[in-house]
């Protein structure tokens, strides 16, 4: 049995049942038996109409939905409301994307050999999907992984993480209750990674879509059995760089819901700082007022802006990243108090080693480090300076000195007077260098599950 606890105080959610091998073999043989039936394939309509009566399902139960987050993932109640909504929206997204999903025509008669010749292209599911999840949106991600697997006609086996298996639990029930028959979209618990590992390197798996550590998700992906594509969402040290053209009352705000969003524990989460030296002092005043303000509490409370980490020892990890960087000589300008098992008050760093590990590392927790700097390039070359790469931002009223940050910063996009946690679920989202592998977003995922068949006629 799994025990489930809530991420602010660990009482008890619930005990539910985990699989062993013979179930996770038992739902290998389910999705590669319907998969291989192709008469039984769900035409397109039919997808849309479960994905539309899915989004209606969850739209009744989005108040039970939203809780759950809180409680088990420790994301400030609105905060888990607007995921909530997030996650309908993408189902929705999912069934819209059928409209554009197709082939394309193929050029013929371009020479003698092509002559009388027609071709085209259709795309094709590209079979089953192993979706192993992360805990710090529990139900959004699950959806970014299996609604596509669902619009496209892949059959989908879910690993949501051990510590919040509800939402994805609940999220599946409703996918069957939605007219979609189990085989074609299965959960599958476990708290043992070996397992979670045969899952995604069986030689029935077509497709590995997996978000959480890079240590793990690649080392998924050099055992992949052969041919099985893959996707892989890490996450890195999101820079920012805060221009002294920058207009500093519109810039602290977004910078601190970048950086303290759901504890600091997103992928794209504001971590290191760049300021510019003329505005720094100015800059750090207002960034830690406005940090002593945010309210830490139990995330299921409307009015709380921080919640927990996931885990004790996430706390204890971070708690000690903060004490190297101050040893090591940063400034702790605010924060980083213990306020119970899970929880830390937010905190600023003010210029920690290059070598620290709150410099270098994802830090995935309530802190962000600030270092000054004078010349622009400089601070891009620190910002490029590590083997991860995702999204960065930067903050300036000078079109020139913002254009010219965007063009050099090593990232797969960059937010212009927004937070580097800004996302929308139709972009394309990706990590680069180790911060992942391959391009996420329902519409791309979309593509990515499905493959391309070229179909040629000729004609006599």
């Amino acid at each position: 049995m799994l025990k489930v606890v809530q991420a602010f105080d660990r009482a008890p959610i619930a005990e539910i049942e985990t699989d062993d091998a013979a179930a996770l073999e038992r739902k290998l043989e389910a999705a590669e038996r319907v998969f291989r039936d192709r008469d039984g394939w769900l035409k397109p309509h039919q997808r849309i109409a479960i994905l539309r009566k899915l989004a209606a399902l969850m739209e009744d139960r989005r108040d039970h939905l939203a809780l759950q987050i809180a409680r088990e993932g420790g994301k400030p109640l609105p905060d888990a409301i607007v995921e909530t909504n997030r996650a309908i929206d993408g189902v929705h997204n999912a069934a819209d994307e059928l409209r554009n999903l197709a082939g394309r025509e193929i050029s013929m008669g371009l020479s003698a050999a092509a002559e009388n010749r027609w071709a085209f292209t259709t795309r094709e599911p590209i079979g089953t999907v192993a979706a192993i999840s992360a805990f710090n949106h529990p139900l959004n991600l699950i959806v970014h992984q299996v609604a596509p697997a669902i619009a496209t006609g892949c059959p989908v086996i879910v690993k949501p993480a051990s510590t919040t298996p509800l939402s994805c639990l609940d999220f599946v029930a409703l996918v069957h209750e939605a007219g979609l028959p189990e085989p074609w979209c299965q959960s599958f618990v476990t708290e043992d990674n070996a397992l979670a590992e045969r899952l995604a390197t069986d030689r029935r798996i077509a497709f590995l879509s997996f978000i959480g550590s890079a240590r793990v998700g690649w080392s998924l992906h050099a055992k992949l059995a052969p041919g099985t594509r893959s996707a892989l969402e890490h996450g890195g040290a999101a820079p920012a760089i805060v221009d002294w053209s920058a207009d500093l009352g519109k810039v602290v705000e977004p910078i601190v819901k970048g950086g303290y969003y759901h504890a600091g524990q997103v992928c794209v989460s504001t971590q290191r700082i760049f300021v510019h030296e003329n505005i720094a002092d100015d800059f750090t005043q207002k960034l830690v007022e406005r940090v002593e303000k945010l309210r830490t509490a139990d995330p299921t409370l409307k009015d709380t802006e921080v919640g927990p980490l996931i885990l004790p020892r996430e706390a204890d990890r971070v708690a000690e990243w903060i004490e190297e960087a101050v040893t090591g000589g940063a400034v702790l300008a605010t924060g980083g108090q213990r306020l119970s098992e899970t929880t830390l008050q937010p905190a600023v760093l003010l210029d920690p080693a290059a070598d620290a590990r709150v410099s270098t590392l994802e830090t995935f927790g309530p802190v962000v480090a600030v270092y000054r700097y004078r010349d622009l390039d400089e601070a891009i070359a620190q910002a490029n300076s590590l083997p991860t790469a995702f999204q960065a931002s930067v903050f300036a009223q000078d079109i020139d000195i913002a254009m010219r940050a965007a063009n050099r910063l090593a990232a797969s996009a960059v937010m212009i007077n927004d937070p580097t946690a800004f996302r929308t679920d139709w972009m394309p989202f990706a990590g680069r260098k180790e911060s992942g592998y391959g391009t996420g977003g329902i519409p791309y995922t979309m593509r990515d599950m499905t493959e391309e068949k070229m179909i040629l006629m000729r004609r006599s």
